[in-house]
């Protein structure tokens, strides 16, 4: 039980979703394990392939889902966590839409579409691989690129936090005292 007269080690206690992590320039703050833990399971519940959604739709709904957390957990260090978890959702959109490609035939026009010859297309279209095998494995991961995430309404993590953070902390933060200290 972790309540207000918990003990234990600052860095592993949670207080309103946050830990304290030492670093040489002093005390920072970062998200707690569980917080990491429920927005990726969030995530996860999202990309789910057989949630039948169209990709417009899981961007939209990815993207509201990361900005609210980021509003909220966006003065933490997570650089790590965050690059780690960018990747990782990539990973699974692309696994996403080749699940949605479904037939040979689909998988194929729409692998050339992206720039592959039709030779690899139909190679990579016949693969016994499951989804998350071939989403994260050559001809499927080079044509997916970052690029073609980003036209489909994917927006980097990874830059987003980068700029969220520093308009947290430049922000102006009202006191509501007027005038003196006493707000006379």
């Amino acid at each position: 039980m972790t309540g207000p007269s918990a003990v234990g080690s600052p860095t592993k206690q949670k207080f309103l979703g946050f830990c304290i992590s030492p670093t040489k320039q002093g005390a920072r703050l970062r998200p707690h394990r569980q917080a990491k833990l429920r927005i990726k399971a969030k995530l996860k519940q999202i990309t789910k392939r057989n949630r039948g959604r169209s990709l417009d739709l899981i961007m939209h709904e990815i993207r509201q889902v990361m900005t609210g957390w980021l509003n909220y957990y966006g003065i933490g260090r997570m650089k790590k966590f965050i690059h780690g978890l960018n990747q990782w959702l990539k990973h699974r959109l692309r696994q996403y839409a080749w699940k949605q490609w479904k037939k040979i035939g689909t998988k194929i026009v729409n692998l050339i579409k992206l720039g592959i010859s039709r030779h690899d297309a139909w190679i990579w279209a016949n693969t016994r691989k499951g989804y998350w095998a071939v989403s994260g494995h050559g001809v499927v991961n080079y044509s997916m690129k970052n690029e073609v995430l980003a036209r489909w309404g994917y927006q980097d993590i990874h830059p987003t936090v980068r700029a969220h953070s520093l308009k947290l902390l430049n922000r102006r933060i009202q006191n509501r005292t007027y005038g003196s200290v006493r707000g006379r």
